[in-house]
Parts: structure tokens; sequence; C-alpha cells
């Protein structure tokens, strides 16, 4: 196991359990077992298998790992929360995972941080890209240095990384989004069946992850609600806090009759909140939904300013893209078909790349995406009981 070079990073305070619940439209997966113990029979070099002999002694498969740990921003509800998982889950694993980003969601300080853990010698890296692309080479570079990547959240090309930690292919999450903003429609008294007008406001195009959920979501609104309208192409406000109040005041200002403001992205649906908030609008004028955190979005619901909102456990999402990066650097290997028990977490399964974006390439081992088990959509009757 290579020697760790690394530098001073930020310390996370450790907390209590992150807790995920199923919507209609998920899966559970329940199960909790100890740390698969298969790895501690292969015959591999001594070095290799460190991690599956502490295996076989009843520890973790990548006990002794160390994962940076990339978010897109440092300061969002969201990956705060992934991180706060992450580390929990890691203390019980044996693991470290060092915590590195910037406060700019940009390509540039991306490639800074990817950089900086190259340098500090990591086994593995996990990150969330702000780009499905422009990362690569760089991700690459890592990949040569002998740090396996892999990515969560949000993807690069299946090349630049080994497995991506996904929160739900995009024929799962665009409808999603859909059907939270048709249940809202409903409960103040639209007709969804008759035209709707709408938009979409999220970080920007270049983002994988928002923009499948986006064209899945279209595709779902044109199958079934033809009639609706929409007002305009998508607004981005690139996951800045402020321009995200910023764009949503604008979209309400250009489209006053608007109904339904879908914003699949966990800075933009607070931006859109506020900006209805400073112009005196409730969820009796507009319905507004998407993707964030309870605990970012709590202070609308209680001020009437929206209804309902999804996304999934972060803290197991954040987890899961560590432990797997730990798991490959320690010299597992897992294949599309495969289901991994993950202790704490329970099964997980993981598919083709294809599965993801339609004719992606999978290779043969050590390559493909990890499905979390469940998605959740908050409302006042559930959100108390997430604590993220």
């Amino acid at each position: 196991m290579k020697k760790k070079l690394l530098s001073s990073l930020l310390a996370v305070a450790m907390v209590a359990s992150l807790v995920g619940c199923g919507s209609s439209a998920s899966t559970t997966t329940t199960a909790e077992t100890p740390a698969a113990a298969e790895s501690a029979a292969a015959e591999t070099p001594a070095a290799e298998t460190e991690a599956a002999t502490e295996a076989a002694a009843g520890e973790s498969a990548v006990s002794g790992m160390t994962v940076a740990f990339i978010p897109k921003l440092t300061g969002n509800s969201f990956f705060e929360a992934a991180n706060v998982g992450a580390q929990e889950y890691a203390s019980k694993w044996g693991m470290t995972v060092e915590y590195m980003g910037s406060a700019t969601a940009s390509v540039t300080d991306q490639i800074e941080v990817i950089q900086q853990a190259i340098d500090a010698g990591v086994d593995a890296i996990a990150i969330s890209s702000v780009d499905a692309t422009a990362l690569d080479e760089k991700l690459k570079e890592a990949q040569d240095a002998g740090i396996v990547v892999c990515t969560w959240d949000s993807d690069v090309s299946g090349d630049a990384r080994a497995l991506m930690v996904s929160q739900g292919t995009a024929d799962v999450l665009g409808p999603m989004l859909v059907d939270m903003g048709v249940e809202a429609l409903k409960n103040r008294g639209v007709d969804v069946d008759g035209e709707v007008k709408y938009v979409w406001h999220y970080s920007q195009a270049s983002v994988a992850d928002q923009n499948s959920w986006y064209v899945a979501g279209e595709e779902y609104i044109k199958a079934n609600y033809p009639k609706w309208v929409a007002v305009a192409d998508p607004y981005y406000s690139e996951q800045d806090s402020q321009k995200s109040v910023t764009i949503g005041e604008a979209v309400l200002d250009a489209h006053p009759d608007v109904d339904l403001i879908i914003c699949n992205d966990s800075t933009a649906l607070p931006g859109q909140c506020q900006a209805a908030q400073n112009k005196g609008l409730t969820k009796d004028d507009i319905t507004i939904t998407g993707f964030c955190t309870p605990s970012g979005m709590t202070a609308y619901l209680e001020a009437d300013i929206l209804e309902r909102w999804g996304l999934w456990d972060c803290g197991v999402q954040g987890a899961l893209g560590c432990y797997f990066a730990a798991y490959l650097a320690a010299g597992n290997e897992v294949k599309a078909g495969d289901t991994v028990t993950v202790p704490e977490i329970g099964d997980v399964s993981i598919v083709s790349n294809g599965d993801l974006v339609d004719g992606a390439a999978t290779a043969d081992t050590n390559n493909g995406v990890v499905l979390l088990p469940e998605r959740v959509v908050f409302t006042a009757e559930n959100v108390a009981d997430y604590n993220f």
C-alpha cells in the first residue's frame, strides 16, 4: 500500500447516521452484512492483498485506504451533507476520506484540486464533476499515476474513471421531477391534462446528470402531458447561489404566467424559491419543485413557497463513492452485473455505462455504474425524519 504524503486538510466532524427512505418510485435495500471476505482467498502479491487479509480477519476490505473526496463546490448543503456521510461511514470502515474542494464550481478549480490529490499520493479519487468531459485528461493523468478514479453525483467520460455512483438513471429521475410538479399542481387546482406553462432552471447544460434528467423529463412530458408548453429554453445559474436568485427573478419577470418551474439542481431550487419569496409569491401562485437536501429547503416549506421536492440520501451516495474508489484501490475487481454487499449500507447493483448513457461502452472489469438503492420525496409530513 502506498505511503501517504497528505498535506493538512480540513477536519470534518463526525455526526449521527444519515437516514434514507424510499418514495413510491424507489426500491430499498436494507441488508447489512460484514465486509466481503472473498478477496482474502485470491492469490496475489502481499502488497496488493493487505485489504483482503484485513477482511479475512473481520475488518473492512477498504481498511487503510485514503480517498480524496472532491465535490463540485464546497459550502453547498448537498455536498456538505455528502461529506458528513462519507466521513461517518469511513470511520466505520477504517479508511480515510480527505474532503478537498473549492468554493467555486469551475473546471479550472477542480483541475487544481485533482492535482493536489495527485501530489498528495492518495490511493483513490471520488469526484463529482462540474463538466461531462473537461476533466477527462486530468483524471486520466491521475489514473496513470496509479490512482483509482471514481465519480459520484455527476459523471465524466467512461474511460476517465472506473465506477460512477449514480443517484439513478435518467429515466427514473426525469419523470420523478415532473411527477413532483404534477402532484403540487393538482393540489393547487391546476388541470394538469390541460395547458400548463413550465420552464427548467438548473446549473448548466454541460453538467451531464442534470442535463440528462432534463432530457428525460421533456420526453416524459411529451408522452404524458402533450398540452404542456415550455415557455423558454432552460435557464442556467451555474451553481452560483447569488446568480440562482437573480436568474430565478429573471424567470418570473419574463414569464409572469408560468405555472411550474423545475429546478433539477440543489443550488437553483433554493435560489428560485428565494426569488419567488422576494416577489411575494407562494405555492398558491406558482409551483416550484426540484432536487435539494431537506435542510436546504425547510425554510421555504415553512414559508409556503413550495410543497414538495426530492432527493436521495446524499450521505450514502458520498460514502459509496469513497467506498468503491477505495475498494478498487485495494485490489478488488467488479464488473457490470455484480451485486456488492457494502458494510453498514447493504447490497448495491453495478450496471453498464450504457444504462446511464445510451451507447456508452463498458470495460470488462472495474468499469460501470453503481446505482443507489432509493430516492425520497420530501413534504411537510416527512421532512422532519431526515437530518441532512
